[in-house]
């Protein structure tokens, strides 16, 4: 497995493996999916973007930026997207773990996650066995596909 920068021809399994995530409604933000036209723009647009390739098949993928401007410009933001195919091989530890090192590279000094679900248990685990610290939790700060809502926890860890 080797984590690296994402490449043009990787796009469309890039793309495929984010609108799922997007599609399951329970993880990212985002609603609408990605095409072929805006799905390059949005990877294009991130800091850093990387892909998780298991010998030339795209299984995972994270996007890095900075999650504010100005005097708060060191701070950064990922988001992590792993096929549901290859959950539950330690990937998404891979991806976090290069994107924390990357986040140090492009000068980031913190790496802060705003919305981490709480019942994302998976998740969770990995970013504190990784060293990341709570903030706290937001309550109802996330409304899931079904139209309830769930609380958020805020994640952040040092990197620079």
């Amino acid at each position: 497995m080797q984590i690296r920068a994402y490449l043009p021809e990787d796009l469309p399994a890039m793309t495929a493996i984010w609108n799922e995530i997007v599609e399951d409604g329970i993880a990212f933000p985002q609603e609408e999916c990605l095409d072929d036209q805006s799905g390059a723009a949005f990877f294009a647009g991130q800091t850093y973007t990387a892909v998780a390739d298991d010998d030339g098949r795209i299984v995972g993928l994270y996007i890095l930026h900075p999650n504010n401007v100005g005097r708060c410009g060191h701070i950064a933001n990922a988001s992590y997207a792993v096929s549901s195919a290859f959950r539950g091989k330690h990937i998404g530890s891979l991806l976090v773990q290069d994107c924390i090192r990357q986040a140090g590279l492009h000068g980031f000094r913190i790496l802060q996650f705003n919305a981490v679900v709480e019942s994302n248990i998976h998740a969770r685990h990995l970013y504190e066995r990784l060293g990341f610290r709570q903030l706290g939790t937001i309550p109802q700060g996330f409304r899931m596909k079904d139209g309830h809502y769930e609380n958020i926890c805020p994640y952040y860890i040092c990197c620079g």
